[in-house]
């Protein structure tokens, strides 16, 4: 990747944190398969949303479930990102790389009492209505002959917090019954907990991410506050769909980018952001599409309802 070097260190905090606001944003793809178009919107509206407030935009890549992961994956998405201009102002972070820093979160966790371990099946779950039939949250330890998961032991709670797209947003969080998993059962991490230490340890100040997300964001605040660390400023953008109304994903069978036509691709996704961008950039480069769209960047342009 062109200005940067993709090759962070693992387990080691990538940037000290400090008590500046400095803008720094993130496009945080899992790579399950190559870079489709709603997952470019995505990219271009944090990297834009960075560049116009003159802050720094970092690439890291979710790459924490390995059975679901092709392994050319990353690379065809890097390759997507390089071929439409969009490169990482600092080393691309891995999470596969980060394993030390998760376990020591969980360990840290679990001894403030704000994590347990669970070896709950999601069928007991369900049948108990979410509550837990071991009494698991209780007890803290596992049985012995049982793989257990950990998960994160929310607060019932009535969240409040600014979206700085969507506004005022009001979610309920109830103790046990939506309790997110940190460590999955068969020894993987969950994303709850690592996308919290990976923004807390990159300094990330502001996230632009979908809408899919957004019911995320009030488990991932108790977790902040379980960690004593200060939470980003979070702008869900509407995910893109397909004919059928579904979002744009390798479930859906969305397809790759083609990495030929990055400035259609950027006209584009411009154009589903509800920035307008004149014909007349088509004839021209990446640099010069890149360009006009961080003079011409329109946060409050963003339709409000999934394309």
């Amino acid at each position: 990747m062109a200005g940067a070097d993709r090759n962070a260190p693992a387990g080691q905090s990538v940037v000290s944190v400090t008590n500046s606001r400095s803008y720094r944003g993130r496009f945080a793809p899992s790579p399950t398969g190559p870079l489709h178009f709603g997952s470019l919107v995505t990219a271009l509206a944090s990297y834009l949303e960075a560049k116009s407030c003159g802050g720094r935009w970092l690439i890291r890549i979710e790459d924490l479930d390995p059975l679901r992961e092709p392994p050319e994956a990353t690379v065809e998405i890097l390759n997507s990102l390089d071929a439409h201009g969009l490169f990482s102002d600092e080393p691309v972070l891995f999470q596969s790389r980060r394993h030390e820093a998760y376990h020591s979160a969980i360990e840290h966790l679990l001894s403030e009492g704000a994590a347990y371990r669970c070896s709950c099946s999601r069928k007991q779950l369900q049948a108990n209505n979410g509550r837990h039939p071991r009494h698991c949250r209780n007890s803290n330890t596992a049985i012995s002959n049982q793989p257990s998961a950990i998960r994160f032991a929310l607060n019932d709670e009535q969240c409040q917090w600014q979206d700085q797209l969507m506004g005022p947003q009001n979610h309920r969080v109830r103790a046990e019954i939506d309790d997110p998993v940190l460590l999955r059962k068969e020894g993987f991490f969950a994303y709850q907990l690592a996308v919290v230490i990976d923004d807390i340890e990159q300094g990330i100040t502001d996230v632009v991410r979908g809408s899919d997300l957004l019911d995320m964001t009030a488990q991932q605040l108790q977790i902040y506050h379980a960690l004593k660390a200060t939470p980003p400023h979070w702008l869900h953008i509407p995910v893109i769909v397909n004919d059928q109304g579904q979002k744009l994903s390798k479930q859906s069978h969305a397809p790759a980018l083609n990495n030929g036509s990055p400035v259609n691709n950027l006209f584009e996704a411009l154009s589903a952001l509800g920035q307008q961008p004149p014909q007349s950039l088509l004839t021209g480069s990446v640099d010069a599409i890149l360009e006009w769209a961080r003079t011409h960047w329109r946060r409050g342009a963003i339709h409000l309802t999934d394309r």
